[in-house]
């Protein structure tokens, strides 16, 4: 319901993320990409699998979702991040219930470099985790995956460029082996970061991947 300004609640906007979901129901499990059928791989991941086993989105980037997530970053709203975290976890919970979605042992922030995080004031992928791992009853420590140099901001470069740009930039603080793990993070657009650190925690023995996001931009 509008407030007195015009402007949408809160909840009546989390609540509208969660119900106008059906672009992500579409997608291909495991790259969440558009496909024809949402159980089976897509062609991409036939010729080409991303390195993660399976992702889990809310929507693709578009309002309500995209306008509280800048409202988080951009805005320095933190108290969105629960909101958003309980519509994350409905559809974790609704992938495990109707495809036998594995939980995970452990969840891993997307780290910021340390002069953005400074900035910002917060990581919006621990405000995320922080809530997930509670009601998942399921480990995180916002400190197991490290960035060990500074990126070029990733908006605008190339796919390509955006790989390069994020090779071994992570660092790995914490054993996974034989670990279920799942990266969170708020956006992911060409997967680039994701796959980097999926990879990561594949080469140091995890047992599986998992990409968690609000958003996948399609």
């Amino acid at each position: 319901m509008p407030n007195a300004d015009g402007t949408q609640s809160l909840g009546g906007s989390v609540l509208s993320a969660h119900v106008q979901r059906g672009n992500a129901n579409r997608c291909a499990p495991r790259c969440g990409l558009p496909s024809a059928h949402t159980t089976l791989p897509c062609g991409r991941c036939l010729q080409k699998p991303p390195p993660w086993q399976r992702l889990i989105t809310v929507s693709d980037y578009a309002p309500p979702l995209s306008t509280l997530i800048h409202q988080l970053k951009f805005s320095r709203r933190s108290e969105v991040a629960l909101a958003l975290s309980r519509i994350l976890l409905l559809e974790v919970l609704e992938a495990h219930r109707r495809t036998g979605l594995v939980l995970p042992d452990r969840l891993v922030s997307v780290p910021l470099w340390q002069r953005r995080h400074w900035r910002r004031g917060f990581n919006q992928s621990d405000l995320l985790c922080r809530p997930l791992s509670r009601w998942l009853h399921c480990a995180w420590d916002s400190r197991s995956v490290t960035r060990i140099r500074p990126t070029a901001t990733q908006h605008h470069l190339s796919a390509r460029l955006r790989k390069r740009n994020l090779k071994n930039a992570f660092h790995l603080e914490l054993p996974v082996k034989g670990l279920h793990m799942v990266v969170v993070d708020d956006v992911v657009t060409t997967g680039s970061t994701v796959a980097e650190i999926a990879q990561l925690l594949l080469r140091n023995g995890a047992a599986t991947v998992q990409v968690w996001c609000l958003c996948r931009t399609l």
